[in-house]
């Protein structure tokens, strides 16, 4: 399958604003592409910018989306491995937007073994029930968004903290006390603790019932995650800590999780992060599959992934939940309540709409 021509887009989201520790997002900024061939197939990949977390915005991701798909241009899209290296070898890091164009090509590998991604990748169907995330509030807020969550049948619930560890302790409360003792309960710091402060937060909500705590601190206090790790009767899953699989193999081997939060945006797609989670399995760490902003086209290639790996067993998969104001995807990944049904069809199975599309910035490479 030779690459003819990739058309990359501006995939802009508008967005109720949602707050984490690091900052509050008004729009999704991702890009989205196709990667079209000569056996007129084309292949769908979709990223979403972060950049108080992975350091690229949508600027950078649509520059760089101009120099990748050139450098591919007449390529074979069926070498995988070759093409990702091409983009390694042009570029460091970037892993955002190369995980769009990684997700392309396996979109058209299986589309040209007429399976559905999870299929090529040696997966079958199972149960996949996501949490759904409140932002960053005040602690009577939040306690009043996880009421109204549990009304509309979210049984997982992830809380973000970060800002201030008394009040992070005062929200977790309050939502604890409001959906009961049977709602699970998951927190994520995104880097937002110094260690006093995580091990406070983490000894003083240790009686509340949490499942498991991502990212408490920066990446650069990871000499610090096993001593924390050790006197925390939470769980630490490591998220901003692992981009990819050699950051796996030095977190773990140092002691400092129990968890890993696996994202495209973070590994660079696909490829990587089967080895991230080879490592985790390795070592008896299991995985999550979580997000960014991205909407039903990357979401449903995250299903995939999942049904793909046993050793994925926790699923954060509402980013295109948290505040998007429209949907912009046909086909892809449908929500049953907070239960995910994954296409059969041949690929991811999910595409960007084409009139929604029409309104973009895109370009032709």
């Amino acid at each position: 399958m030779k690459i003819l021509h990739t058309d990359i887009w501006q995939f802009s989201i508008p967005m109720y604003p949602f707050t984490i520790a690091t900052g509050t997002m008004h729009f999704a900024q991702n890009i989205f592409i196709r990667v079209h061939t000569d056996s007129g197939l084309y292949g769908v990949g979709e990223c979403s910018a972060f950049p108080m977390i992975v350091g690229e915005t949508q600027a950078t991701c649509y520059a760089m989306a101009k120099d990748f798909a050139a450098i591919w241009k007449n390529k074979d899209a069926s070498a995988i491995e070759e093409r990702l290296q091409e983009l390694h070898s042009f570029t460091a890091f970037n892993a955002t937007i190369k995980s769009a164009f990684d997700m392309a090509l396996y979109d058209l590998a299986a589309k040209a073994a007429h399976k559905p991604l999870y299929a090529l990748l040696g997966g079958a169907p199972k149960e996949l029930e996501t949490d759904l995330t409140i932002g960053i509030d005040s602690p009577a807020n939040m306690a009043v968004t996880a009421k109204e969550f549990i009304a509309r049948g979210v049984r997982i619930i992830k809380i973000k903290l970060g800002k201030k560890a008394t009040e992070d302790v005062e929200r977790v409360r309050l939502i604890r006390e409001a959906v009961g003792p049977d709602i699970k309960l998951r927190i994520d710091a995104n880097q937002g603790w110094s260690y006093e402060d995580a091990l406070y937060a983490l000894t003083a909500m240790g009686p509340l019932n949490v499942q498991f705590c991502e990212q408490p601190m920066r990446h650069w206090n990871d000499d610090k995650l096993p001593a924390l790790k050790k006197a925390s009767p939470i769980k630490i899953m490591a998220d901003e800590s692992v981009f990819d699989h050699h950051d796996a193999e030095r977190i773990i081997k140092a002691g400092a999780c129990d968890y890993v939060n696996i994202k495209f945006a973070k590994s660079g797609g696909i490829h990587e992060a089967t080895r991230i989670n080879a490592v985790c399995e390795q070592h008896h760490i299991p995985c999550m599959m979580g997000g960014m902003l991205e909407s039903r086209v990357a979401l449903t290639a995250f299903a995939h992934f999942a049904l793909a790996h046993s050793n994925v067993q926790f699923y954060d998969m509402d980013t295109c939940m948290l505040g998007h104001k429209t949907d912009p995807v046909t086909g892809g990944v449908q929500y049953r309540g907070f239960f995910l049904e994954v296409p059969d069809a041949p690929g991811i199975g999910a595409d960007a709409d084409d009139n929604f599309l029409q309104t973009l910035e895109s370009t032709r490479v």
